[in-house]
This record gives C-alpha cells, sequence and structure tokens, in this order.
C-alpha cells in the first residue's frame, strides 16, 4: 500500500514539476539523456549502448550536479536496480548495491579501489559522467563485480577554451571554492585543472568533511591518429565518520529515555577522525593505426596514506539490550554471582565503547592494453575484434589497536574519554595484503545486417594473494560472456545475455586465511526500445547465481569478522525510462523488484530492499535579457528491508521511505545562481538496522547555494 501512495505521489509531483535540461540550451533544444552514448565501459570499444544486450546508464555531470551529488554514492540516487548510500551518508566511503550485491568502483576503466578503509572517497566535481554497468562485466574487466560495476570517467584536456569559477555555501556550514579550467596551451597541446577546497561540517556533531582536491592533466597530440593524456590528481581529506554505529535500542527499538539523535556523535572530539592523503598519475595512450585499427594503454600508479580513528558502542554482545550495569565503586559492569552473567541497566543508559584505531597504507598500479580490429566478413557481417591484457597490483597494510570503556551514551562526558595521547591504542600489525592479477580477454562483436549485434567473449585470469605470513595462495579462472540484441522494429531492439564473474577480494577471512575469489553467472532477458536519439526504455529480467560471498562471522566476538558463504541467488527485474516529453520537459523514471539470498535461508540478505523506484523531471526556459532559469525535482523510494540473527530470528525491519529533491536555477550571460535540496522535506530514517545490534542514520535534509562563472 505505501508503494501505491508513492506512485500515486510520485506521478503527481512529475505533472506539477519542471526540470532540468543543459544551460545555453533553448526550450526547443532536445537533452541528451546518456542511454543512446557510447556504452564504451561495458564493450571497451565505441558501440552505442541500443547495440549491447546489457542495461548500461550514463550519468552526465551536468545531471548528477542538478541532482545535488555531493558524493559518488549521491550520482547513483535515480539510477535503476542501485541502492544508493544503502547504509546512509558514509564520509568514509562510497557505497552502492547493483542488483542486492556489492558494487566495485573503477575510474577510466581501471579499478580504483582495493580494501576497505584504507583511501579517501574520490571527487564527483572531478568526472563528466559516471557510468552504471548492471550484470557482470569479468569478461572484460577481471575484476568486475556480479551485480555491476560503477565507472568514472574523468574530466579531460579540451582544446577550446572553457571554464568556472564558483563558490559555495550550505547547510552543515558547508563553504566550498570549486575551479575548472581547460584550454589549448600550444599546437597539440591541450591542458586542464579542475579544483575544490572545502570546509564543512556533516550532520553528525563533531565530524566535519574538509577536503583539498587538484586534479591537472595534459593531453598531446604529435599526430592526428595519435592522443597522450597524462592525468595527475592530489586529494587531502581532513574528516571523521558520519557512521556512528548507534544501537537498536533508542534508535529504531524503544527506549525509555526517548530516541536518540540523529546528530549524536559518540566518541572523542577531536580524536576520531577518517584523515587521508592521496595521490594518482594515469597515463592514457590512443593509437589510430587507420580507420579499422587502434591500440589503447592505460596506466595508473596510486599511493594512499589514511588514519583512521573512531569509536562504536558495543552493540553486538547483546543486541537486544546492550545497556551494562556498572558498579558506582569500581566502575566495572555487575555480574550475576550465579550465573557470572553481565547485568542489564535498567536505566537503559550506560554502553560499553569500543575505541578503535588503525593507520593504513595502499598501494596500486593497475594498467589495461588492447589492440580494436574492425573489419567484414562478406558484405553483411561487420565485425569490432578486442584483444586485450590488463595487469593489477596492490598492496594494504594496517596496524592499529582497539580500546574499550563505558559511556552514558544519553549524556556523554567527552572529557573523561581517553586520547590515547593523541595516538592508536595499540599498534599491533592488522592486514598486510598484497595481490597481483593477469589477465588475457579476448571480445568479438558481431554486427548482421546492420540489425542484430552479436557479442561473445573470453578471458583467463591469474590471482596470486600473500597475506602476513608470506604464504601466498594463487586462483585461476577462465569467464566467458555471451550476448544477442536485435532490431525488430525500427527502435525496438529485443535482448538476451550470459556472463560470469570472477571477483579477488583483498582481506582475510575470521580464520586468518585470505579470501577465495567470489565467482557466479547472470542469465538476463530485456528489451530496448529507444524512441528517439534522446530517449532509452529498458525492461529486463535478471537470474544471478554467487558463490564465495563474505557475510558475517557468528562465532566470532567481533562483529565485524566476516566468513565466505556457500551460494547465494539474486533475480529480479528492471525498468528504465530516460526520455523527453512534449515541451522539453526531461524524464527519468525507474522500478526495481529484487529478490536476493543466501540459498536455504529463503531469507533477504541484509539490507537490501526489494522494492526501489524513482523519478526525475524538469525543463529549463529562456527569459527575456539573456536571463534563463531551469526547475527540476524528483522523488525516491525505498522499500523495507529485513535482517536476520541470533537476538531476531524473525528479523528486524527497516522501514521504508520516500525522500524529494529540488533543484533550481536563475543563469544571466556568464553568470548563475542555483540551490540544491536533497531531502527537501526533511524526513527522518534509517538507512539500515541490522540484527547484529546496530542501526545507521538516513540522509538529513541537505541545501546549499552556488554562484559561479562560466567563460
Amino acid at each position: 500500500m505505501r508503494f501505491v501512495r508513492f506512485a500515486v505521489g510520485s506521478a503527481a509531483a512529475l505533472m506539477s514539476s519542471a526540470a532540468f535540461c543543459q544551460e545555453g540550451r533553448s526550450d526547443t533544444d532536445i537533452v541528451v539523456t546518456g542511454e543512446n552514448q557510447s556504452a564504451g565501459g561495458a564493450t571497451k570499444t565505441d558501440t552505442p549502448a541500443s547495440q549491447v544486450p546489457q542495461p548500461v546508464t550514463i550519468i552526465t555531470d551536468e545531471l548528477f550536479e542538478a541532482q545535488g551529488a555531493v558524493s559518488i554514492s549521491d550520482t547513483l540516487n535515480y539510477v535503476a536496480g542501485v541502492q544508493a548510500n544503502p547504509y546512509g551518508p558514509d564520509s568514509r566511503v562510497d557505497g552502492a548495491f547493483i542488483r542486492g550485491l556489492d558494487a566495485l568502483q573503477f575510474r577510466d576503466g581501471m579499478r580504483d579501489i582495493f580494501s576497505f578503509y584504507a583511501s579517501v572517497r574520490a571527487d564527483p566535481y572531478n568526472f563528466d559522467s559516471v557510468q552504471v554497468l548492471r550484470g557482470p562485466s569479468s569478461m572484460l574487466f577481471g575484476q568486475g563485480a556480479l551485480g555491476g560495476l560503477i565507472n568514472l570517467n574523468s574530466k579531460l584536456p579540451s582544446s577550446v577554451s572553457a571554464g568556472e569559477l564558483a563558490v559555495r555555501y550550505g547547510s552543515f556550514d558547508r563553504k566550498e571554492v570549486l575551479g575548472d579550467f581547460t584550454g589549448a596551451i600550444t599546437s597539440g597541446l591541450n591542458g586542464r585543472i579542475v579544483a575544490r577546497i572545502r570546509d564543512a561540517g556533516s550532520q553528525t556533531d563533531f565530524v566535519p568533511d574538509d577536503r583539498v582536491m587538484l586534479s591537472p592533466s595534459l593531453t598531446w597530440s604529435p599526430s592526428a591518429a595519435t592522443d597522450i593524456t597524462l592525468l595527475g590528481l592530489y586529494q587531502e581529506d581532513d574528516g571523521g565518520s558520519t557512521s556512528q554505529f548507534l544501537p537498536l535500542v533508542g534508535t529504531i527499538l524503544p527506549n525509555p529515555n526517548g530516541q536518540l539523535p540523529n546528530s549524536r556523535f559518540i566518541g572523542k572530539p577531536g580524536w576520531d577522525r577518517y584523515d587521508g592523503r592521496l595521490l594518482q598519475g594515469t597515463a592514457l595512450v590512443t593509437h589510430r593505426f587507420s580507420d579499422a585499427a587502434k591500440v589503447s594503454l592505460k596506466a595508473r600508479y596510486i599511493d594512499s596514506d589514511l588514519t583512521y580513528l573512531t569509536h562504536y558502542p558495543d552493540s553486538y554482545s547483546n543486541p537486544a539490550n546492550p545497556y551494562v550495569l556498572l558498579d558506582p565503586v569500581t566502575g566495572a559492569p555487575v555480574t550475576d554471582p550465579a550465573t557470572g552473567a553481565v547485568l542489564r541497566d535498567p536505566a537503559q543508559r550506560t554502553i560499553g565503547l569500543y575505541a578503535d584505531g588503525s593507520k593504513a597504507r595502499m598501494e596500486i598500479f593497475s594498467t589495461d592494453n588492447n589492440l580494436q580490429l574492425n573489419f567484414n566478413t562478406g558484405s553483411a557481417v561487420e565485425h569490432v575484434l578486442l584483444v586485450g591484457v590488463d595487469y593489477s597490483w596492490n598492496h594494504v597494510r594496517k596496524v592499529g589497536g582497539f580500546g574499550y570503556e563505558y559511556i552514558d551514551i544519553y549524556d556523554i562526558n567527552y572529557d573523561a574519554l581517553s586520547d590515547f595521547g593523541g595516538g592508536l591504542p595499540a599498534a599491533d600489525p592488522l592486514e598486510d595484503v598484497e595481490q597481483t592479477q593477469l589477465g588475457f580477454y579476448v571480445q568479438d562483436q558481431l554486427r548482421f545486417f546492420d540489425r542484430v549485434s552479436v557479442v561473445v567473449g573470453a578471458r583467463r585470469d591469474r590471482v596470486t594473494s600473500r597475506t602476513f605470513g608470506g604464504e601466498r595462495v594463487a586462483q585461476s579462472a577462465t569467464t566467458f560472456r555471451a550476448g544477442i540484441i536485435g532490431d525488430i522494429t525500427p527502435g525496438l531492439s529485443p535482448f538476451f545475455s550470459y556472463t560470469e564473474s570472477f571477483e579477488p577480494i583483498a582481506g582475510t577471512a575470521s580464520n586468518g586465511n585470505p579470501f577465495v575469489p567470489k565467482q557466479g553467472n547472470q542469465y538476463e532477458l530485456g528489451i530496448k526500445y529507444q524512441l528517439n536519439a534522446a530517449s532509452m526504455i529498458t525492461l529486463t529480467g535478471y537470474r544471478i547465481k554467487e558463490n564465495n560471498r563474505p557475510v558475517d562471522d557468528p562465532t566470532t566476538p567481533d562483529p565485524f569478522d566476516q566468513r565466505q558463504a556457500g551460494s547465494l541467488t539474486s533475480q529480479g527485474v528492471e525498468f528504465e525510462a530516460r526520455t523527453i516529453l512534449p515541451g522539453q520537459v526531461q524524464l527519468i523514471a525507474n522500478y526495481s523488484y529484487n529478490e536476493a539470498e543466501i540459498d536455504g535461508t529463503n531469507q533477504q540478505i541484509d539490507n537490501v530492499p526489494k522494492h526501489n523506484a524513482s523519478i526525475w523531471a524538469g525543463k529549463g526556459w529562456t527569459l527575456a535579457n539573456d536571463i534563463g532559469f531551469r526547475l527540476g525535482g524528483g522523488v525516491r523510494y525505498a522499500g523495507d528491508n529485513i535482517s536476520y540473527g541470533p537476538a531476531f530470528p524473525n528479523g528486524i525491519v527497516t522501514p521504508d521511505y520516500t525522500l524529494v529533491d529540488g533543484f533550481a536555477e536563475l543563469s544571466w550571460q556568464r553568470w548563475r545562481l542555483s540551490v540544491n535540496a536533497t531531502n527537501l522535506l526533511g524526513e527522518e530514517y534509517y538507512s539500515a538496522c541490522l540484527a547484529r545490534g546496530d542501526c545507521f542514520v538516513g540522509a538529513e535534509r541537505n541545501v546549499f547555494a552556488t554562484l559561479g562563472y562560466r567563460f
């Protein structure tokens, strides 16, 4: 019933809203939505998305900026099959589920995130688009997750001089300066520099969100057939963790002292932090021997240092009642003389508090090189043959330790908490994992009579992992891909595909052994309907089978220990429409249904709603005296989700929620003034409440204004 109300309300909001279109366009111009652009991330070739037997979504920077994205996760708010920010706004990492499974993040076609809490988040201002590939892509990428992957496309130099300088102020005392400048330096040499400086708070007390990001790039074209691009990146984040792991009892479950405020900070102000420094260097080389042959070479080196100091309450030893009775003299927990069990605090205020500190160093080297050949076999069959090899190496090292004390969570005495001399609670080795991957792939795209496209491919990978003791574990796998898409009538194209995945996982299981790669396969059947050059409607159904998924290990006291489960099945349907309505109203509408279960449990996996839906619409107007106006809005719905555990064998339900976003912009000549609002109505909700004992607060209302000058 709630979903029906959402659908009706969304339709009403859509009918009354106006929408987004690109700056400088008149109200008669068509806005390209991205679905009909090149699906290069899906095939590593310049194939139109309408000819690829796989759902592909491209979110341009103008679109995700209008939608108020302040993180990479936010750029995915209006994509079918994707649950963005599944654990709420997380200042440590960008998170998303695609088809119920964790998504991997790539940058310019190469993976740039390994392990957890070893690097800082990417900055959306540094990219001109974000590409979402739903379904396995391991045949080309090797390290592609089974549900799908996210590929970030960097802003590259242009020979056309252009630029932007903007200042921003908004909720949580957000203050920012942003700059993006590009143009020709000399004949054959173009440059670009993208920068952001931010001084901001967050929706969690005492947690800053400060950033300095500088990304220079050069493109040298010694001839019309060759482009050599070098990209640099320096980023420094000084922040903390907006995820405070608040206990179930006091959030979603009642506590006699009331509900804990969403802004509650559980830690030591000034000690808790998530501070990182990131250096990246990337080289991209393309050379066209002719119209029929092209070589592409890519390489990247990443060096990241991170200090992560945090506190979180001990909700895990007794999720249904984590509050502990303390002896007023000794300060130690009071135990039952007969059983030795810790007695519960009748006032339900005092709780154990973990102090967790780590310092991480992450190094990554990646390279991907391929040769593309275009040729015909007969007059009616066109081929795009791709042959390539990629290699990656990553090394993650962490030291750290734990502390433990007690707090009154409803009246925290921050001064009484230890700061461990400003450093780590201990300095023991926590992780030392080195991993290499070497993959060879071949793919052939065949186009028959310019009506039917077939994609077939195979890949061979070898992954080697080394952990603390120097023991090396090697794994090899062969993955395949096959798909077909054809035009029944102009614009109407059904497709079918079979894909396999092979995903190496950095880190170790609770028994100390390195994780073995996840493996799986997917069958997908769907149809694409292209109304015009600016529109695409996709309806698809899929079934995914996955093995070796990391899940919580209930046999150890550490709530973050993981083991690898047996098999998982994820299946569902997705609908996505991106089009231009009469009157130049841009419309994006999505709905997805997903069932994801560990086989044999008959239970939906944690924090994966079965229903997701969203609508975004907008319009631009050209007014008198060079004045332009844009207005847009959207509605997002996430269904309820259930988490199961020993304390809640029947599950604990996180309620569904509906959020409203808005955007308005006034432009005059080269100036623009825009206002963005996410969660405009101030809905208070939880993104996830887990049976292990903790809840994650959803995104609060965030409003900010931007004044910019473009040239």
